[in-house]
């Protein structure tokens, strides 16, 4: 896979889809160039999932184009 980063001073932001209350939260960190991390802003000190810049744009246009909605 890849290599580990330092995200020690990444500058995270909770995703305006979560909600609100706390709960199924995730935050994403911005300024880096070619990769996305993400993260459980409930456990902020776990883990963090690192996607390529452009998987992690595709997926970003994929829900809000409604790709991944559950059928009614």
């Amino acid at each position: 896979m890849g290599t580990a980063r330092d995200l020690s001073t990444a500058a995270w932001r909770k995703s305006s889809y979560s909600n609100p209350d706390g709960g199924a939260c995730v935050e994403v960190a911005a300024g880096l160039t070619d990769v996305v991390p993400v993260r459980d802003s409930k456990a902020p000190l776990g883990p963090a999932l690192i996607f390529p810049a452009a998987t992690w744009s595709a997926f970003v246009t994929g829900v809000r184009h409604g790709q991944f909605r559950a059928p009614v």
